[in-house]
């Protein structure tokens, strides 16, 4: 099995990292064929912008979810926002041989993808783990820091053919990637991370320094943790599984503001509804209390509602 023809779907801070590392192999003569799929005047934009990664410009093949129909490997980036209303598009790419790998924040959108194509069969399981930063539409990371991508078969039994392809269709692009035969300990691990990190400083508008120069900050984080871990270990997951240096992100300095206070501070609605508001689900089906989430993604809520406008009474 080769991965020839690659689609991508999402060119926020993941799709370019994908777009920075691909290029090069797609540009060589006996290299794959990578599209960036979008329609109607994202297409129009993307074409006549391209995209600027690390302070250059790139400028793939857009081609409309119809065009990309039958590719070998569809990569889902989106922000979970915007997942729903993605599924269609999905359906229009992927036929009966495509693999989909979901570099999605959460524990749940090879779920939903899967109940969108008709199951979970041809969908690898997968995270990312970068830290970036977009300065007006110039999007930047730490190539040489980013952990990159994890990536396995959630049923071991299908064998590594997939998981050979995804190494080959890597190497040699300065993408880092790494498979895991525990891949959802891996998932639920990142999605722990997220959890406890992304939203205190969200809330505070602060740094992640405050995580250590705070104990009141450090407390709310280690709270949000353990709500998420309870869960975790109800439903089966051992998070413990997952190696030390694998429960670690990319070095950031103390100024660094993670994806959700990046989404407010630019006036987005945010992902909180894959953070907290997963948690606050999985919590009711299985009768555990998350208070700390809970409080979490209604404080984050009337966050994107003050930049909405909602409280503007003068």
């Amino acid at each position: 099995m080769k991965f020839k023809n690659v689609a991508i779907m999402g060119a926020g801070a993941i799709g370019s990292y994908l777009i920075w590392g691909l290029s090069d192999k797609a540009a060589r003569p006996d290299g794959i064929n990578m599209c960036i799929v979008a329609s109607g005047s994202r297409k129009t934009r993307y074409e006549h912008e391209g995209f600027i990664i690390n302070d250059k410009c790139y400028h793939p093949e857009i081609r409309t979810p119809e065009e990309a129909r039958g590719a070998d490997l569809l990569i889902v980036a989106l922000k979970y926002n915007s997942l729903l209303s993605s599924l269609e598009d999905i359906r229009a790419v992927a036929d009966d041989h495509t693999v989909i790998l979901s570099l999605m924040n959460g524990v749940d959108s090879e779920e939903i993808i899967g109940n969108a194509v008709g199951g979970t069969d041809n969908i690898v399981y997968s995270l990312i783990k970068i830290a970036s930063e977009r300065i007006g539409n110039n999007v930047r990371f730490n190539a040489g820091t980013t952990i990159g991508m994890i990536y396995g078969e959630a049923e071991l039994s299908r064998g590594t053919e997939r998981i050979d392809a995804l190494d080959e269709l890597f190497s040699g692009t300065g993408l880092h990637y790494r498979s895991s035969d525990i891949i959802i300990p891996e998932i639920w691990s990142k999605f722990r991370l997220n959890i406890q990190n992304n939203q205190p400083q969200a809330i505070i508008g602060c740094g992640v320094g405050a995580y250590r120069d705070s104990e009141h900050v450090a407390f709310i984080k280690q709270k949000l943790r353990e709500e998420v871990s309870a869960i975790a270990a109800a439903k089966g997951v051992d998070i413990d599984s997952v190696p030390v240096t694998s429960d670690t992100g990319s070095p950031v300095a103390d100024r660094a503001r993670f994806s959700t206070l990046q989404d407010l501070d630019a006036h987005r609605h945010t992902e909180v509804d894959m953070f907290a508001g997963t948690v606050i689900r999985l919590g009711r089906e299985l009768g555990i209390p998350t208070p700390f989430n809970e409080f979490a993604f209604h404080a984050i809520k009337a966050l994107e509602e003050k930049n909405d406008g909602l409280f503007d009474y003068e």
